[in-house]
Parts: C-alpha cells; structure tokens; sequence
C-alpha cells in the first residue's frame, strides 16, 4: 500500500513480505515477464529491465531466482501473454485508490476487483476518475546506516539528477522525476548505497483524514484483499490512516 507516507508503507509491506515472500517474488516476476517481453532479456541493453531487477534485488530476491524468472520469461512469451492494466475508484469515505495489475485474464481480474471494492463500500470508477490526483515519480529509500553522513548523501542524490532528498530516522527517501530515475538509482548503486526499495511510484497531491472507525474498518478490509490478489503489483492511495501514522512514530 501506499499512501502519504511511503516509507511507513514500506516497511509494512517488507513485514507481511516475511510471511509472504513467495508471493512478492510471484508478483516481481510478473514485472520481469513484461519487461523482457518489452525490451528483451539483457538488462545492458533492456533499462525497464534493469529497474525491475534492482526492485527485485531491494526486495531480497536472491540473484538465481531473478535470472531463472528472465530465462522463463523469454521462453513464455508464446505462451503467456501478461498485460498491464490500472483501475481506480474511490473507497468508503471517499479515499482515491489506484490500482496497478499485471494479468494474463482481464475478465477475472477486473470482476474481482469490482467484486472488493463493491463488498467493502467503495465504487470502481472510469479510467482517469483518480489517476490525476497522484504524481508518477522515482523512488529510491535508502537504508540510513550508521555514520553515513547526510550532506554527503543529499550532495550525491543531487548531483545524480534526485529532484528532492527526504530524511527519516532510519531512511533516506530520494526522489526523482521518471525519466531519471535509473540514472539516479546507477549513480547510488555506484556509491554503494544499500536500497531498501527502488521503484516508480505514484505520489498522492493531497491526501484525506479517515476518521471513522466503521468506514476505516472497511477501507483496511478492501486494501488487504487488494494487496493479496496475484495479478495486483501495487496498490495507491491518498489516505491519512492511523496505521501510517502509528509507523512513522
């Protein structure tokens, strides 16, 4: 999930990823297949690749499970034709949700998504119904170690092309516009930054207080089972929850 702070999210997300780390290796696969049918299967020459894979490796994918999930994914092009596709809608309360799939069956994948939002009392919307509410941006959070020096991380975030630095107690997040961002994450690399994550994002412009605990019963209710679909990469959304605000504390 993601919300309007995205590392609290993280880091909620890296704990259910203990209990479910086959089911995030699943979902980055499916990022791999798109990516090599797209461009290819060198990550030199393939850069949607080369992100995917950076994801992958910030997710703790050991390296002979992402270059297993190339090689499948060059040999199944023929065979399994995954597609990206967005829904968006609102939930109870009117909480703008944003969607990212990648599925090999429309049909299922958006009956059970009209399914969750219609059983937890939101309403699936038009295609551009929310999407204009988020930013698509590079995000790139780097784990604060000990003695790293946060001047020395702003300057070479910077001077990589980052558009803004943020600093948490335990993080660094690093933002950048999307057409930077592999430049940006390369030149971290190259610093030998360690990622906690690496990815393209959507950014809420302004978010929403849920105050009600009925209604913020039912939108934790549709993000979990979002979450737990297969075909769903990502979930978005501009919501104040108090479990974000429990994380950052």
């Amino acid at each position: 999930m993601s919300g309007h702070s995205k590392w609290a999210n993280i880091k909620h997300k890296k704990g259910k990823a203990d209990a479910a780390r086959g089911k995030i290796f699943t979902k980055i696969g499916r990022e791999i297949a798109i990516a090599v049918r797209e461009g290819g299967s060198d990550p030199e020459t393939n850069g949607k690749l080369r992100d995917v894979v950076a994801k992958a490796k910030a997710n703790n994918m050991p390296n002979d499970n992402i270059l297993r999930s190339i090689k499948k994914a060059a040999g199944e092009l023929g065979s399994v034709n995954y597609e990206e596709i967005t829904y968006e809608g609102y939930s109870a309360g009117g909480m703008a949700v944003l969607v990212e799939c990648v599925t090999d069956n429309r049909n299922r994948t958006a009956s059970d998504i009209r399914h969750y939002f219609d059983k937890f009392g939101g309403n699936l919307g038009a295609t551009g119904s929310v999407g204009w509410m988020f930013d698509r941006k590079g995000l790139i959070v780097v784990d604060r170690k000990p003695g790293m020096d946060e001047d020395e991380v702003m300057m070479a975030a910077l001077e990589a092309g980052a558009s803004d630095v943020q600093t948490l107690d335990d993080a660094f997040e690093i933002y950048t516009e999307v057409g930077d961002f592999s430049a940006v994450r390369e030149a971290l690399e190259k610093e030998r930054m360690s990622f906690l994550s690496a990815e393209l994002t959507r950014i809420p412009q302004n978010t929403v207080d849920i105050g009600d605990a009925e209604v913020l019963e039912k939108i934790e209710k549709l993000l979990e089972a979002l979450d737990d679909m297969d075909d769903v990469q990502n979930v978005y959304h501009n919501g104040n929850l108090p479990e974000d605000e429990e994380e950052d504390e």
